[in-house]
C-alpha cells in the first residue's frame, strides 16, 4: 500500500496522532504475536450480488478449510456487521445445517466432529454484507473501515460516476466476506459477481467465464488458483474503459474513466517495463496470471496491492498537460507493483513484520528511478525519503514492533521510508549481487508462504556466509538512527589528520561500515572504517593536506548529521566529488552562507533537480535578486530549460524581482502547455498586473490544474466579486487534494466575507463546513483550528445572524 496522510499532516505527525488516540500505555505491555492458526483457509468460492439501493451485498460463499495441527471441532470467522442467513456444512453438493453463534464481529460455527490437520470440509455460509452500516475507525494510512465502498451508487451526483470497490488491508475484508482476516492465511478464490450489464468487473487472478442475464445484468466469474491472503481479495465494479497492454503474453490492463483512456498509457504505459526491471533485478518472472490497475473514486488511502489487481486512488488520473511535467504517479506504480512479490507472493506474516512488505515496496522506488532515469534520480529519491522520515519524529519506534496500540500505527514513515533506506544501506554494505540473491532466496523459499524479519535475516546469511545479527539488533529491532557530528583535526607537521566522530543520540551506539573519500584536487582515496563507539577517531596519514575530506561518502547512511566542514572543503565538494547528494550539500552550504558566485554555479548543473534546488536557495538571497549576471543565467534557464518545474522555478525567481523587464516572459509563458510553467507565469504577471492577471484567471479556470489551478485559484479568491460566485465556489469544491484546500480555506473565506448576497455565503459556508466534516475524528485538533478562525472571520464580517449560523452548522 502506497500510503498518502491526508493535509500537512503526512508522516510528520504520525507518532503524534499515535500517541494521541493512546492515552492508555497499557498497549505497551501488549505482545503483538503472529495470529494462532487453528483452521488453515485452503479455497473460498463467493457469489456476491449489489443492492446499490440500500448498498447491500447480497453474498453466498463455500469456504474449504482445514485444521492447523491439532484436531478440532469447531470454526471461528471473522464476519463484521452481517446479518447470516444460514451457515452449513457442505458436502457432494448436500447442505447439512450447523449450529453457530454470531455477534457482529465472529461466526462462531459448531462442526458436525472433530477434524483432523488437513482433513479439508467446507462450509457454506449465505449472508448480507451492510458496508455502510458497519462502525469502526480508519487509521493515518486508511481513512476508512468498511471494507466494501459503494461510490455514488444511487447515482444522485452528476458529475460522479457509479463505481464499487474494497480495500481489504489491514483486516477489513471481513466486512463483506466470512473468513479468517489475518495475513498469515492463504487461499485460493473464486468471486462471481452479478452487476447491470453496462458495467466491467475487476477481480483476483483471470476472467474466466461471463454470462448475460434476462434481467440487464452478467454474472462475470473470477478465478485466483494461486494462494494469496484475504486481505488481498479485491471486486472492483464500474463504467471503466479497459487499455490493454501486455507482458511475455500475460495481459497487463488499465482501468480508467473513458476520458482517461487517451492517456492511460501516459499514466499506466511503463507498467510493462518495471515488470520486466523487477523480474530480472529480483531472478524471478512475475509470479501471477496477469496484472490490471484500476482507479477509484473516493478512494481510502493512496494505492492497494490486491493480488494481479492494483487499485490507485483518483489522483492517479493525469491529462495530457499535466503529465508534461512528469507522471506524478509513477512512483506510486512503481511501489504498488513490486509488492506483487514483497507482500503479495512472499505476505508478512503479522503486522508486526510490516516491514517485510512495505519497506521493500519503497525502496523499489528508488531502485527503479536510477535505473530508469539515471543515478542522480534514484539518488534525490533516496535523499528525499530518508528527509521524511528523519521529519517525521519517530525515532522512538523500531522496524519490527511487537508493541502498539492499534495494527493501523505500523503503516508510518518507519516502516515505509526508513525502512527502505535501511535497505538500501543494507544493498551499498553487501554489494547489488549479493543483495538481489538474497532476495531472490527469501523469495523463492517462502513463495505463496509468509515471512518475517528474521526469514528475511537467514536468507542474506545463507548468501553472504556473514552473521548479521548486528545489523538486525540495530536497525529491525532497535529505535532511532545514528546522530553524528564529525569534526576534522589536520596536523601538517605530523602530516596526518583525525577524523573525530561522536554519535550523539539518546538510543543505542550504532555499529555501521562507512566508506570515507580523501581528495587531492580530483584525485581520491577511499577508505572503510566501523563506527562503533560513542566517540571514533579515525586517523590518516597524507603529504599534502587534502582539499576535502568526504564522509559517507556513497551517501546511503540513514543518519542525522553535523559535519564541520569549511567553505574551501565545500568549493572541492562541489568540483570533485560526484553524486547528487554531494552537490546538494555544497549548494546547501554556499546558500546558506550566501555565497552567491559559488551558489550560481548550480544554476548549471547536468541535473534538473540541482538545478531547481540552487534556484530555491537563490530566492532566499536578497542581493541575488538584483545580480544580472545571475538573472541573465535564470532568465535562460525560464526560456529554455528542458525541464518544465525547473523552468518554472526560474519564473518564480523572476517574478520574485517584480521587475517589468521579465513582463514579455510572463506573458508568453502563461500560454505554454505545462501547467507548472503557466502557473508560474500567472503568478508572475500577477505581481506586475493584476487586473490582467485576473481576467486571465478566469480564462484558465476551465483548464487548471496543479500549479496553474493553485494560481488560477489564489487570484480568483483574493480578487473576486459577488459576480464571480459559482466560479469562487467552483474552484474551492474541485480542489483535488485536502491540502491544498485546507490551504486556500482562510482565502475563501476572506472571500465570503466580501460578498452581499447571504444564501450565497451560507451555501460557501456550508462548503467549508463540509470539508471540514470530511476529516477523520484523528486530524481534527490539528485542522479545526484553522477552519473555524477562517469561519470565525466570516462572522466577524457579517454579523450575529450569521455567527448563529455557523455554530448551528457547525453541531
Amino acid at each position: 500500500m502506497k500510503k498518502y496522510l491526508l493535509l500537512l499532516l503526512l508522516f510528520v505527525t504520525t507518532a503524534t496522532l499515535a500517541q494521541n488516540n493512546s492515552a492508555d500505555t497499557s498497549w505497551k505491555h501488549i505482545y503483538r504475536a503472529e495470529a494462532t492458526k487453528i483452521n488453515d483457509l485452503v479455497d473460498t468460492k463467493l457469489d456476491v450480488k449489489f443492492d446499490y439501493s440500500k448498498s447491500y451485498m447480497y453474498g453466498k460463499e463455500w469456504l474449504t478449510v482445514h485444521p492447523h495441527f491439532y484436531p478440532t471441532d469447531s470454526l471461528t470467522l471473522d464476519a463484521k456487521g452481517m446479518n447470516i442467513n444460514e451457515v452449513s456444512l457442505y458436502t457432494n453438493g448436500k447442505k447439512t445445517p450447523l449450529k453457530y453463534t454470531y455477534d457482529s464481529m465472529f461466526l462462531r460455527i459448531t462442526l458436525n466432529k472433530a477434524y483432523k490437520a488437513n482433513e479439508n470440509y467446507t462450509v457454506y455460509i449465505d449472508y448480507v454484507s451492510k458496508p455502510d452500516e458497519w462502525r469502526e475507525g480508519g487509521s493515518a494510512a486508511i481513512t476508512g473501515a468498511k471494507g466494501l465502498y459503494f461510490i455514488n451508487p444511487r447515482g444522485e451526483e452528476k458529475d460522479k460516476p457509479t463505481e464499487i470497490w474494497t480495500q481489504g488491508e489491514t483486516e477489513h475484508n471481513s466486512v463483506w466476506m466470512p473468513t479468517i482476516d489475518k495475513p498469515n492465511q492463504k487461499t485460493t478464490e473464486q468471486i462471481t459477481m452479478t452487476v447491470p450489464d453496462k458495467y466491467v468487473t475487476l477481480s483476483n487472478g483471470l476472467l474466466i467465464n461471463q454470462k448475460k442475464n434476462t434481467d440487464g445484468t452478467r454474472t462475470d466469474t473470477w478465478k485466483m488458483d494461486l494462494p494469496h491472503s484475504p486481505y488481498l481479495f479485491f471486486m472492483g465494479v464500474g463504467d471503466y474503459t479497459i487499455v490493454k497492454d501486455s507482458y511475455k503474453g500475460k495481459d497487463v490492463a488499465y482501468y480508467v474513466e473513458k476520458q482517461y483512456a487517451p492517456v492511460a498509457r501516459g499514466i499506466f504505459g511503463h507498467t510493462p517495463e518495471m515488470i520486466k526491471f523487477y523480474s530480472e533485478t529480483l531472478g524471478i518472472d512475475f509470479p501471477w496470471q496477469k496484472y490490471d490497475q484500476i482507479v477509484g473514486r473516493d478512494y481510502v488511502s493512496g494505492a492497494m496491492e490486491n493480488t494481479t489487481a492494483t487499485l490507485h486512488e483518483e489522483a492517479a488520473y493525469q491529462n495530457a498537460r499535466q503529465l508534461k511535467d512528469g507522471n506524478d504517479w509513477e512512483d506510486v506504480i512503481a511501489h504498488e507493483l513490486f509488492h506483487q512479490w514483497f507482500g503479495d507472493l512472499v505476505t508478512t506474516e503479522s503486522w508486526s513484520n510490516i516491514t517485510v512488505n512495505e519497506s521493500f515496496a519503497d525502496f523499489s522506488e528508488t531502485i527503479w528511478n536510477e535505473y530508469k532515469y539515471g543515478q542522480d534520480k534514484g539518488d534525490e529519491k533516496n535523499y528525499d525519503d530518508m528527509q521524511t522520515y528523519l521529519n517525521s519524529n519517530s525515532d522512538d519506534k523500531p522496524l519490527v514492533r511487537f508493541h502498539y496500540a492499534d495494527k493501523e500505527d505500523v503503516f508510518d514513515a518507519v516502516s515505509y521510508p526508513k525502512g527502505g533506506r535501511i535497505l538500501n544501506m543494507l544493498r551499498h554494505y553487501l554489494g547489488n549481487d549479493a543483495f538481489y540473491a538474497s532476495l531472490h532466496k527469501y523469495l523463492t523459499d517462502n513463495k505463496f508462504k509468509n515471512g518475517e524479519a528474521q526469514q528475511l535475516r537467514l536468507a542474506f546469511e545463507a548468501v553472504t556466509g556473514q552473521d548479521l545479527n548486528w545489523y538486525w539488533n540495530e536497525w529491525y529491532y532497535g529505535a532511532g538512527e545514528p546522530v553524528l557530528d564529525i569534526s576534522y583535526v589536520y596536523d601538517d607537521a605530523a602530516n596526518n589528520v583525525k577524523v573525530i566522530v561522536q554519535q550523539k543520540q539518546k538510543q543505542q551506539i550504532f555499529k555501521m561500515p562507512v566508506n570515507i573519500d580523501i581528495y587531492n584536487g580530483a584525485n581520491k582515496t577511499r577508505y572503510q572504517v566501523w563506527i562503533q563507539n560513542p566517540v571514533d577517531t579515525f586517523t590518516f596519514s597524507y603529504t599534502t593536506k587534502p582539499d576535502l575530506i568526504n564522509f559517507d561518502a556513497d551517501k546511503v547512511l540513514l543518519c542525522r548529521k553535523t559535519d564541520h566542514k569549511t567553505a574551501d572543503n565545500y568549493r572541492a565538494q562541489w568540483k570533485y566529488a560526484p553524486l547528487y547528494v554531494d552537490r546538494r550539500e555544497a549548494i546547501d552550504y554556499f546558500g546558506d552562507n550566501k555565497m552567491l558566485t559559488e551558489l550560481s554555479l548550480g544554476l548549471n548543473d547536468k541535473y534538473y533537480g540541482i538545478r531547481s534546488f540552487t534556484l530555491d536557495k537563490m530566492k532566499e538571497i536578497p542581493e541575488a535578486l538584483s545580480n544580472a549576471s545571475v538573472l541573465q543565467t535564470v532568465q535562460r534557464i525560464a526560456t529554455n530549460d528542458e525541464h518544465n518545474r525547473t523552468k518554472a522555478r526560474a519564473i518564480d525567481m523572476l517574478a520574485a524581482t517584480k521587475d517589468p523587464y521579465y513582463k514579455s516572459i510572463f506573458e508568453k509563458a502563461v500560454n505554454d502547455s505545462s501547467y507548472t510553467v503557466a502557473g508560474a507565469a500567472l503568478e508572475g504577471l500577477s505581481n506586475l498586473d493584476s487586473a490582467n492577471a485576473y481576467t486571465l484567471a478566469k480564462k484558465y479556470a476551465a483548464d487548471a490544474k496543479g500549479d496553474l489551478a493553485d494560481a488560477v485559484n489564489a487570484i480568483l479568491i483574493s480578487q473576486g466579486g459577488e459576480a464571480d460566485y459559482d466560479l469562487v465556489l467552483k474552484t474551492y469544491s474541485d480542489m483535488p487534494t485536502s491540502q491544498q484546500k485546507l490551504q486556500v480555506t482562510e482565502d475563501f473565506c476572506n472571500y465570503l466575507s466580501k460578498i452581499n448576497d447571504t444564501a450565497k455565503i451560507k451555501n460557501g459556508i456550508d462548503k467549508v463546513i463540509s470539508f471540514r466534516n470530511a476529516i477523520p475524528q484523528a486530524y481534527r485538533s490539528y485542522v479545526d483550528p484553522a477552519i473555524n478562525a477562517a469561519l470565525q472571520k466570516v462572522a466577524d464580517a457579517k454579523g450575529a445572524d450569521m455567527q448563529a449560523y455557523i455554530q448551528t452548522q457547525m453541531k
